[in-house]
């Protein structure tokens, strides 16, 4: 594995976590589209934020690991979605915020709930249990927790279904019954379909057979590819094609008085061999933690008992000229996870956490061979990971 160069510390400038890009929360984050979908519905309880015309019939398409400043640099390979750009979030031309960390399952629980990572609490990639001295995944619930008491909020989807607009899920039958489908994305009909295209016009149908109606389909085959290719690869970018003609085919199906928007759960970075730092070979970042927790972009780092202060300041020394490294008291103050942390949800929040700004990860060789051997990667504030596309049809 090959390491960083120690830096120069006559050039070295700490970053400040309190100048880190924030996500756009209550003004222009995922959490804030299903709550701004529902009130123009007419859903009580709502609130719109985002500035989105009203629509009885509404499908969220959303593609994982599809950048917005990924479509921008694609045109030949997503004619379609990049045509779209221009009337993205209302007309405006803009992206959304993913949220922090830019992950799924913080970025799914955030879209599902609409609610920050704050509240909703799956804050991370793996997250420590408070009191026990153990990692969770929250992408595969591993080990398990009741996700009722894990993450107690009602889905958008449940409030709507109980308003009576008829909610629906189009995904893969693998998705159906897994704790984060019944935290994040719960509520009316689960339907599986195996193939992208039965996806597509089995949402077209479910969006014609109510009134009022809100469709959530899904793919993850493009952040599949990133992860094991690439996004700078010839696979990623014939996946981002077959997206692109997944997302048309939709369009073309619209029933009358409907939208769709095409969204993402975060971007991607591919980061080289060289920038990748080995926390499981490297003495000085593991000295004090108990468990390292998050992932390569974003990790939240839990000391053993007294040693948070020392670690702060060995994480801030070695790598606080090229990531945020911040306190959990400084994360949360400067507002990565939302205007508000939920109590039961503070101690999931690593003692230190630290946002690469820079083309670098934090790797586990050991403890994450998986993770650690992935080429593309995500989860900080950078745009290519953070910013993401709410692009719009209408029939």
């Amino acid at each position: 594995m090959s390491y960083l160069p120690a830096h120069d510390h006559d050039d070295f400038q700490l970053l400040d976590p309190a100048e880190a890009p924030a996500p756009g929360y209550g003004s222009g984050s995922l959490s804030d589209l299903l709550p701004s979908v529902a009130a123009n519905m007419g859903v009580p309880g709502f609130t719109s934020t985002l500035p989105l015309a009203p629509a009885d019939r509404v499908c969220v398409f959303l593609v994982d690991g599809m950048g917005w400043e990924l479509i921008r640099r694609h045109p030949e390979y997503a004619p379609f979605l990049h045509s779209l750009l221009g009337g993205s979030l209302g007309g405006s031309g803009r992206p959304l915020t993913a949220g922090f960390p830019s992950t799924t399952a913080t970025s799914l629980a955030s879209v599902g709930t609409g609610l920050p990572p704050g509240l909703h609490g799956l804050a991370g990639y793996a997250v420590a249990i408070p009191g026990r001295n153990e990692l969770m995944n929250q992408l595969r619930w591993q080990p398990p927790v009741d996700p009722r008491s894990w993450q107690p909020y009602p889905t958008v989807f449940q409030r709507v279904q109980d308003a009576g607009v008829a909610a629906s899920q189009v995904s893969s039958p693998l998705f159906a019954q897994t704790p984060l489908t019944q935290v994040a994305l719960s509520g009316g009909q689960f339907l599986g379909r195996t193939t992208g295209e039965e996806r597509m016009d089995l949402a077209a149908r479910q969006l014609a057979c109510a009134d009022r109606a809100l469709v959530y389909t899904y793919v993850s085959e493009l952040d599949g590819m990133g992860h094991r290719y690439g996004v700078d690869s010839d696979e990623w970018r014939m996946m981002l094609n077959t997206v692109d003609r997944l997302a048309q085919r939709l369009a073309e199906q619209l029933p009358p008085r409907s939208a769709m928007y095409v969204t993402a759960d975060h971007g991607m970075i591919d980061i080289a061999p060289e920038d990748r730092i080995d926390f499981d070979e490297d003495w000085e970042l593991s000295a004090g933690v108990a468990l390292l927790g998050g992932e390569g972009r974003a990790r939240h780092v839990y000391a053993v008992p007294g040693a948070a202060a020392d670690v702060h300041t060995v994480w801030s020394e070695v790598l606080g000229d090229r990531m945020w490294v911040a306190t959990r008291d400084q994360a949360i103050e400067a507002g990565w996870f939302g205007p508000a942390v939920d109590d039961r949800v503070y101690h999931r929040i690593g003692d230190v956490v630290a946002a690469a700004r820079d083309d670098v990860a934090v790797i586990a060789s050991r403890s994450e061979p998986g993770e650690s051997a992935m080429i593309g990667l995500h989860g900080s504030m950078t745009p290519v990971e953070q910013l993401v596309p709410l692009l719009e049809v209408r029939p």
